[in-house]
């Protein structure tokens, strides 16, 4: 009772401070995701006898159907073999300190930022005809899902893993020196407090798999398909536009209940906990098990991540005439790439600023929506804790489409450059928001109480108590929001200009250009990609170090 009072009086904020802190995400979230939304509902639907026809239609198709059962199964199963796979390698990446261990950390985001398509392509080349460990399952369900797995793998290690390595171990400690057992321990004390964290993971990894595109579109052989599938061919195959909306919103539908479920599910476990800088709960393996269990852990993580990313490179040195850089060297040349209006090279400029705007803009959004969430226990707090998920569940394609159709007042941003950024970021804030809200939501009340005793007003107690402990959080989902933007396609293609491409654009418009030369740029511009992420991702570790220091 008196933890519930603490809890109680920890979230509650004036209904004024919480208008404040939710008007910029709420206007954000209004004007650049609801209204284009709604704009594709009522377009596909107005023009329907009976708004309810097209629905009814879906329900009494058998293809269709099928087509809704598949995508949720596969997400289910996605998801639990991304667990299985990523909670063990999150307990060695923030427990343990061994060579290789930033290098490894860094490596495990690099999967995430690529271009649904090249995944596709990379496994494809891995999994299908010729493959080079002898096995071809192309066309079938085991692509998809180890695909999916090698895609997702970088929300659970690293939502799982920040919160993890800020848990006391003195608390498993305890345990065990009362009698438990080091299995017994970990299942009664650290996972209860995971619990919120792994939640939250399994609720992207579930959403990616729910709405899988470029995965299932080249491994599935149109055997498998799901609901976004669906979505991109009513739309562009068959024209059927009311079919298409009708799944769209269904798709959203499903998605709402899911995070629905997830919100209830987190505010039941929200507690107060002692949280720590990583770098001392790390530390060396003492014993030959844990020694066993760090190589057994990282040798799987490395041929779940290293092969595929293996066959990237060596597609990119294929060249006409042999081995060699050639694929490289001519993405700097525009005579070398007719199949674009740019060089490739311009394409990486291009990313790299929108990446970073889009980074400010869900940063200064998600901070906000994080603490609008975490400081308010109204139903209004809850309902756009669901609300700002949401983004998630939606057809890249789909916002892209509503962005062409409903942005063009007040003022005209079809044709800017401006929303690039600004959708990336759409995509972007939910990772951020679920990064800092459970470390915002486990800070103890109690040192906020001790800084205003001392005088601190409540945003100086917040910048000296909430925005260190908070800052790791922040700087892990400022990680992901930058390698959202620099791979987002979907949304992308639809309102990029072709003069000013983005790097998976680039690749996109190589892959659909026949050719072996063009192919093997594609991959170089790949690998192009994956080095740009790691030296990112490098950089934001050496903030959080330092911001650890200052801790």
């Amino acid at each position: 009772m008196d933890r519930d009072r603490s809890v109680s009086k920890r979230l509650t904020v004036p209904w004024w401070s919480a208008v404040l802190l939710a008007a910029i995400p709420v206007m954000f979230l209004g004007y650049f995701f609801i209204y284009p939304l709604a704009a594709i509902v009522i377009r596909g639907l107005g023009t329907a006898e009976n708004v309810l026809d097209p629905f009814t239609n879906v329900f009494t198709d058998a293809g269709l159907r099928r087509v809704a059962w598949f995508t949720l199964w596969q997400a289910v199963v996605s998801t639990s073999l991304t667990l299985a796979v990523g909670i063990p390698c999150a307990y060695v990446l923030s427990r343990f300190s061994f060579p290789g261990r930033r290098f490894i950390s860094a490596a495990t985001l690099v999967p995430f930022v690529l271009p649904t398509l090249v995944v596709g392509t990379a496994f494809l080349a891995l999994l299908g005809p010729g493959s080079p460990i002898g096995i071809d399952l192309r066309g079938t369900v085991w692509a998809i899902l180890i695909a999916h797995v090698f895609y997702n793998l970088a929300i659970v290690i690293r939502g799982v893993g920040s919160f993890w390595e800020q848990l006391d171990p003195r608390m498993e400690e305890a345990a065990e020196v009362l009698g438990a057992t080091r299995w017994g321990a970990f299942r009664a004390v650290t996972l209860p407090l995971l619990a919120p964290a792994i939640a939250a993971s399994a609720a992207l990894v579930f959403l990616f798999s729910f709405t899988s595109f470029g995965v299932i579109l080249v491994l599935g052989n149109l055997r498998h398909t799901t609901l976004e599938v669906e979505i991109w061919r009513q739309t562009t195959v068959f024209l059927d536009f009311e079919a298409a909306t009708a799944l769209a919103v269904l798709q959203l539908l499903g998605v709402g209940l899911i995070l629905v479920l997830y919100g209830v599910f987190q505010r039941r476990r929200r507690q107060e906990l002692s949280l720590v800088p990583g770098s001392p709960a790390r530390r060396r393996p003492r014993s030959r098990a844990e020694r066993a269990l760090i190589a057994t852990t990282m040798g799987t993580l490395g041929i779940i991540v290293g092969l595929p990313i293996a066959v990237l490179v060596t597609r990119s040195l294929r060249t006409p005439d042999g081995i060699g850089i050639g694929n490289y060297t001519s993405l700097a040349d525009a005579s070398a790439t007719p199949a674009l209006f740019a060089p490739p090279l311009e394409a990486v400029a291009n990313s790299i600023s929108i990446a970073v705007a889009a980074v400010l803009v869900a940063t200064l959004v998600g901070m906000l929506a994080a603490a609008t969430i975490s400081y308010s226990e109204s139903r209004s707090g809850r309902v756009f804790d669901l609300t700002i998920m949401l983004p998630l569940g939606a057809s890249a394609v789909t916002i892209g489409f509503g962005f062409l159709i409903a942005l063009d007042r007040p003022i005209d941003l079809r044709a800017s450059i401006v929303l690039l950024p600004i959708a990336h970021a759409l995509v972007a804030i939910p990772f951020l928001v679920r990064a800092v809200v459970p470390v915002m939501g486990a800070v103890r009340h109690r040192l906020r109480e001790a800084a205003q005793v001392l005088g601190a007003s409540p945003f100086r107690a917040w910048r000296s108590v909430d925005l260190p402990l908070v800052a790791r959080a922040l700087l892990v989902g400022a990680a992901f929001a930058f390698a959202i933007s620099i791979g987002e396609f979907g949304a992308t293609a639809f309102i990029v200009r072709p003069a000013s491409p983005t790097i998976p654009f680039a690749i996109y418009r190589l892959l659909s250009q026949p050719g072996t030369g063009n192919f093997g740029k594609a991959m170089a511009l790949s690998v192009v990609l994956m080095a740009i992420t790691i030296a990112a991702v490098f950089a934001i570790e050496a903030l959080r170090r330092d911001r650890a220091e200052e801790i």
